[in-house]
């Protein structure tokens, strides 16, 4: 009987060791991704934040240049508007 628990010990000690050594490889692949996941969330927070930056200062430039075309565009339609008055006068004349 000694024999036979023997023979039976030595699979049972072999399968142990692998079930502990697999434990350990999954704590340490788990780990790994883990602290991958974490660099790779506050890499992310980091450029976004970079964007952000950018996007603010893109839309306050493009206000101010809204701003502009939109006076400018007044602008010409003003001209516009005295060139017709100023038309309409001389072209009354001619006529009359």
């Amino acid at each position: 009987m000694s024999t036979t628990k023997s023979l039976l010990d030595t699979p049972k000690k072999m399968i142990f060791k692998t079930i502990k050594k697999t434990k350990k490889v999954a704590a340490s692949a788990n780990n790994y991704a883990l602290n991958t996941t974490e660099e790779v969330v506050s890499e992310t927070i980091i450029v976004a934040e970079q964007w952000q930056t950018v996007a603010n200062k893109a839309i306050k430039d493009s206000l101010k240049l809204a701003a502009t075309n939109q006076d400018l565009v007044f602008t010409a339609l003003t001209g516009v508007k005295k060139h017709v008055k100023l038309s309409k006068k001389r072209f009354t004349k001619l006529i009359a």
